[in-house]
């Protein structure tokens, strides 16, 4: 679960450490206060882009680190081990953003990129915000709750890589029954290209070690006089070291026999000894084969030379001209199938044959998930003040089928006005949605596998005896999960085990948000000013003591 959440020079945060508890925690304030900056922050740290305009007024950086309890989380640290980084029982999390929009990550310390951060996301934390209702009118977010609720992600993706494979393959029969003419062209210059690089024959590996090897040739006189300078001073000179340190050893031997404190200095000498013994044997075999070679360094030369024409001439980077010639070579092969219109279509048939038959499983899958998930969320729209309606998930069929299957998904309700059920969008009004959104945010979050949920405002439009049913239902999960909710409302707010209230005060010219855990008295207060009214009573207390259940 998050632990910590540590955020600097963040919108109107300056400088901010929150320390986080197990349960369904409420955050509230005054509206602009700042409580979705804190959402903002953690998304910030989570790898969502962001921009230069997150950064405190003033500020030449912000900062976010958060710090969870992963212990519970197998799967993320085999993750974390096999992306090299340290795999304990907590796992930290820290972004950097700069004024110039340039962004840092890094995970338990090591530099890691805004991919890996999302890939470590999807383990973690589960944001749903407080937009969440208006996208549920989408078809494509729809289709995408629905695969991911029900663990088709995967399948879902064979499917589209299925279509892409049939797609292309069509496009080729296409290309070669119209334009025999261009694809020959094609094929006659991809012919001598790949000659050309194949008659250089050369690899990324030679590139490397043709460098190095010129290095060495055009300055072997600069290594041969080096070497054998330093034989000079160490071994055959007049006072070379080497005869001086044995001196100074056999000296300090002798001496060690009248005083054995002399005896550690001595055996340090002797090992100095050995070592520049062999340092010197090295230099000497290194001599020996260091030579003046001009034929060679000249035929290196030439070697480069070639390398560096066949690059220019095909506007590369001579390490890249193995991967051109094998992308050459790919698409001669494919022009040569292109040529043959029968086995072009049997690749074709094949592909489609692939692709109705993931197309099926995932159709059969979805159609399964798709009842189950309305019956949960036609249930939780019963808690919701939505009695008689019921939800239910559409497949309406695609002639043809597309990328992501046979089917477009659609959520209806029944019902709500009228028994037939229609579209989601044509139906709910907006206090309905939002209703609608909790009931599908709630249902699907119980069977999330991730440990943390944070509702950002989700229970908007709602009010009343609605909006403690909204509390109830948090409260549950957080019996299950760690539950943070951004909320105006008493009753929702009366429901968290724990609340913090997020508070903007003036220093000098700036602005800036404070938060504030509240303890019992605290929260009687807070829930007391979610209430309303100008000046808070004891009537209005006495109601906030009833609603946190102390009154």
């Amino acid at each position: 679960m998050l632990q910590r959440l540590n955020i600097r020079d963040f919108v109107l945060v300056d400088r901010l450490e929150l320390d986080f508890q197990g349960g369904f925690g409420a955050l509230t304030g005054e509206t602009g206060a700042g409580k979705s900056i804190l959402v903002d922050a953690l998304a910030f740290v989570l790898g969502e882009r962001a921009d230069s305009g997150l950064l405190r007024a003033g500020a030449e950086k912000t900062e976010v680190g958060a710090e969870f309890d992963i212990r519970a989380l197998a799967e993320l640290k085999s993750w974390l081990a096999e992306n090299d980084f340290a795999a304990d029982d907590d796992l930290l999390l820290r972004r950097i953003l700069d004024a110039g929009g340039r962004s840092r990550a890094y995970i338990n310390g090591s530099a890691a990129t805004l991919q890996q951060l999302r890939q470590a996301a999807e383990w973690l934390v589960d944001i749903h915000g407080q937009h969440a209702h208006q996208s549920l009118l989408r078809g494509e977010a729809q289709r995408q709750l629905l695969d991911a609720h029900a663990g088709h992600a995967d399948l879902a993706r064979s499917v589209g890589e299925a279509w892409r494979t049939w797609r292309d393959a069509r496009d080729s029969l296409d290309a070669a029954a119209e334009g025999g003419e261009a694809l020959a062209r094609e094929r006659e210059q991809l012919e001598w290209q790949v000659r050309e690089l194949e008659t250089l024959a050369f690899s990324a590996d030679e590139w490397e070690n043709l460098n190095q090897e010129h290095k060495r040739l055009a300055h072997a006189a600069s290594l041969l006089e080096g070497a054998q300078f330093s034989l000079g001073l160490l071994a055959e000179g007049e006072g070379a070291c080497e005869a001086q340190v044995r001196a100074v050893a056999s000296r300090l031997d002798g001496l060690a026999e009248y005083d054995p404190a002399l005896s550690e200095v001595a055996q340090l000498v002797q090992s100095a000894e050995a070592e520049l013994a062999e340092a010197v044997s090295a230099l000497r075999r290194y001599a020996d084969r260091v030579e003046l070679d001009p034929a060679r360094l000249a035929e290196v030369e030439r070697r480069l030379e070639a390398v560096m024409g066949c690059a220019r001439k095909f506007r590369a980077l001579p390490e890249e001209l193995p991967e051109l010639l094998s992308r050459w070579q790919q698409r001669l092969a494919e022009l040569g199938e292109a040529g043959d219109l029968a086995a072009l279509q049997a690749r074709v048939d094949a592909a489609r044959q692939q692709y109705d038959k993931d197309a099926a499983k995932l159709s059969k899958a979805r159609a399964k998930a798709a009842k189950a998930l309305g019956d949960e969320v036609s249930q939780g729209m019963q808690e919701l003040a939505l009695g008689g309606g019921r939800f239910e998930i559409a497949l309406v069929p695609v002639a043809g089928g597309n990328a992501h299957g046979l089917e477009n998904i659609e959520f209806r309700i029944g019902g709500l006005a009228g028994s037939e059920a229609r579209s989601l969008a044509k139906v709910a009004s907006g206090g309905e949605l939002s209703r609608i959104s909790l009931a599908i945010q709630v249902v699907t979050s119980r069977q999330a596998s991730v440990p943390t949920l944070i509702f950002d405002e989700v229970d908007v439009g709602i009010g009343g005896g609605v909006a403690e049913v909204v509390g109830r239902l948090l409260h549950r999960l957080g019996r299950e999960r760690q539950v943070l909710c951004v909320t105006h409302l008493p009753q929702v707010a009366a429901r968290a085990d724990w609340q913090w209230q997020v508070a903007k005060s003036k220093e000098g010219a700036a602005i800036k948000s404070r938060v504030t855990p509240l303890d019992a008295a605290g929260r009687v207060e807070e829930i007391a000013r979610m209430l309303g009214g100008v000046e808070i009573t004891a009537t209005t207390r006495q109601h906030a003591k009833e609603l946190l259940g102390q009154g």
